[in-house]
């Protein structure tokens, strides 16, 4: 893992691109390449790193934008499929409706839309994200704490809203696929004035499937109006509010037990599911923002938002645990629950960035200040009765766990509140034509209080975070960079003393090259990284029977950890009818004594999109995306402690590969038909080692998509 392997690959992989270049005839190259879409082009402007506007090859960072032709060409309704395809980050599918996401070896904590979150809430998905409200996902890879207050070395995850547009545009898509699954959405945008002053923009999409799993259906409804309105020509005013409500039934708590008590696996089919027809989660998801924008004429903008989150979360789960007889099949035991949670937040932020001239240069500032609330609930009801599981080849196959009996009487289990303040700013420092730097820092003051299961939450962390980084251009679409930041990053996780760890704290740094062919449509870069943190959360082992209101729960210990690795990634357009995107990754996770460790995660991914089209036949288009990863381990050390067996079990997950593909023709005016086929090789796999448990990811699949848009 060199940084000479990292500048070979990518000088090998735009060699390998040139002669496509060359082969273009007349008529291609005389098309105009900066009105082609490029799916993470390194000339679009993010803010997403450093709050300054800078283009992705300007950035001391690793970014990567999967943008809406992308979402569109391989049907990514939803951000677990649409994560699973981005370079560097892997999706954790431990439950159908909990996903979590991890980057670098790392958890992935720090979520935002427009650049705005709270990262505190332990980086869980809930239920499926429909991706019908962005232009685009972004993920930063390695700390941020510029933009988010907390530096988790791992990645900062950016949803970009779809805004209103002055001309009109409407477009709406009708689509079905296995498992009865069929959707429906629809986007319209337009200025409502002659003026053009106000522009409104209505989302609707309608989806719902049953599963290759047994037991499951999804019912997804998603909402969106968004307003925009011009006072002036500087000033404008955005506003909106959008909902999604996803409602599942026979969902998965937990998944499917991995071991009997003898230490062997047991064999499930893909159905497998340890869910009941009676369990249900449903999600609902409400934002509201305003935000008040203005532009001066002499390059100073500046923005104000207030934004406010809520969530409902209604559950009745069935959790299944423990160890059959390989015998028998009989032994799993089961923990069904009812949970009701609601949560909100409310984000304020503001922001000013423009020139500044000195030393007869002129640079970029930005400086702001944000504060975000979050208070969350949980009421729970736990059970009254634990009746087992029938044997393990039955249930797997088409057992029906027995009705749940009576519960017991509901009670508010946590009730904790965050409070985070932070003061950050970035200078863009254009030091001579060819050098630039990017400094800043952001300064935190955290506040929590209240309970969570027991746990006193009340924490009073404050820290200073800097950045730094250089960006040189050694040619005219050559450059070399370097970033250092600071990780502080507080914790939620207790100890078996059930007291809070500290927040983990550390050093993030990075270096690399970013590259531009084929007149700026083709960008590729290498880059190696390196992330310490010292007290980080490690699973240490579950609270007994003797742990009132934690029994089954984890606890942790804090340990020394080190993640180093490089991640290759092109992405762009070869040729105006060719394009490519994706990347490698491979890292090496320790801790302090160098052994491996977090060995759940793959140390070696490889992803990679690719779609042609021929315009002069009905504008068709085809392509197909592969993403591969090395085989993954985790260790039970449970089963031991159960008196089972004498050795700890290692349970192990081979190496794998999955490969979608599609293709797309426009059937007549205005009217596009595509299909696109999942898993094509119906490849076996499982979506998660993380906890010990597993269930199949999704086999072959196939949708049809009709697009009709003016």
């Amino acid at each position: 893992m060199s940084l000479r392997l990292a500048l070979l690959s990518t000088a090998a992989l735009c060699a390998l691109a040139s002669p496509a270049l060359a082969a273009e005839n007349a008529a291609d190259n005389a098309e105009d390449a900066n009105s082609i879409i490029v799916t993470g082009s390194a000339q679009r402007e993010t803010p997403s790193a450093t709050g300054l506007s800078l283009t992705l090859r300007e950035t001391p960072q690793s970014i990567t934008v999967i943008d809406r032709q992308r979402i569109e060409d391989f049907a990514l309704t939803n951000v677990n499929d649409l994560l699973a395809q981005a370079v560097g980050i892997n999706v954790e599918r431990v439950e159908t409706d909990r996903t979590e996401y991890t980057s670098r070896g790392f958890d992935v904590t720090n979520f935002q839309i427009d650049g705005i979150g709270l990262p505190l809430r332990w980086g869980i998905s809930y239920g499926d994200i429909d991706t019908i409200l962005y232009e685009r996902v972004e993920a930063i890879r390695g700390a941020n704490a510029l933009m988010t207050g907390i530096g988790n070395p791992s990645a900062t995850i950016n949803y970009v809203r779809k805004r209103p547009t002055k001309d009109f545009h409407v477009k709406a898509n009708a689509q079905g696929g296995s498992w009865n699954q069929w959707r429906v959405d629809g986007d319209v945008s337009g200025a409502l004035t002659k003026d053009g002053k106000l522009a409104v923009r209505l989302i609707y999409a309608h989806d719902q499937r049953d599963s290759y799993l047994r037991y499951n259906h999804v019912n997804r409804n998603v909402y969106g109006a968004l307003l925009s309105y011009d006072f002036t020509p500087e000033l404008t005013l955005n506003t909106g509010y959008t909902r999604q409500e996803n409602n599942a039934r026979g969902v998965l708590w937990g998944s499917l037990p991995l071991l009997y008590t003898n230490g062997t696996r047991v064999s499930y089919p893909v159905s497998a599911s340890t869910s009941a027809p009676w369990t249900y989660w449903n999600i609902t998801d409400q934002t509201a923002f305003a935000e008040l924008e203005w532009k001066g004429h002499n390059g100073w903008q500046a923005r104000g938002r207030y934004t406010y989150n809520h969530r409902d979360s209604d559950a009745k789960l069935l959790y299944g645990y423990g160890y059959a007889d390989a015998a028998t099949g009989l032994g799993n035991g089961a923990w069904p629950g009812i949970y009701n949670s609601p949560y909100d937040q409310n984000l304020f932020d503001g922001q000013a960035s423009g020139p500044v001239k000195l030393f007869g240069r002129e640079h970029q500032i930005s400086l702001g200040v944000s504060h975000a609330t979050m208070h969350g609930r949980e009421y729970s009801q736990s059970t009254l009765s634990y009746p087992a599981y029938a044997s393990v080849t039955d249930w797997a196959v088409n057992g029906v766990y027995p009705a749940e009996g009576g519960y017991a009487a509901q009670v508010l289990s946590e009730d904790s509140r965050d409070t985070l303040t932070r003061v950050y700013g970035a200078l863009h420092a254009n030091f001579t034509d060819r050098l630039k730097g990017v400094f800043g820092a952001s300064a935190i003051w955290l506040r929590s209080s209240g309970t969570s299961y027991d746990v006193d939450q009340t924490r009073r962390n404050s820290a200073l975070s800097p950045y730094a980084g250089l960006v040189f251009d050694a040619t005219g679409n050559i450059s070399f960079y370097a970033s250092y930041t600071d990780i502080y990053n507080p914790q939620k996780e207790v100890t078996v003393n059930n007291v809070r760890l500290n927040p983990a704290k550390g050093t993030s740094i990075e270096g690399g090259i970013k590259t531009e062919w084929f007149d700026k449509r083709l960008f590729a870069s290498a880059a190696i990284f390196r992330a310490r943190q010292t007290g980080l959360a490690e699973a240490a082992g579950v609270f007994g029977v003797g742990d009132a209101g934690r029994v089954g729960t984890t606890y942790y210990r804090g340990v020394d950890t080190t993640s180093r690795g490089f991640e290759l990634e092109v992405t762009g357009m070869i040729t105006p009818q060719w394009s490519i995107s994706g990347g490698y990754t491979g890292l090496e996770v320790h801790d302090q004594t160098g052994a491996p460790t977090r060995t759940f995660l793959p140390t070696k991914s490889f992803k990679m999109a690719s779609t042609y089209t021929i315009p002069a036949f009905h504008d068709l288009k085809f392509g197909g995306q592969l993403r591969w990863q090395n085989d993954i381990r985790t260790t039970d050390s449970a089963v031991v402690a159960y008196g089972l067996v004498s050795d700890p079990v290692v349970i192990t997950q081979k190496s794998y590969a999955v490969l979608d593909l599609m293709a797309g023709a426009q059937v007549a005016p205005h009217v596009r038909a595509s299909l696109n086929l999942r898993n094509v090789g119906n490849v076996h796999y499982l979506g998660s080692l993380k906890w010990g448990q597993g269930f199949y990811a999704a086999p072959r699949s196939v949708s049809g998509t009709v697009t009709v848009a003016f």
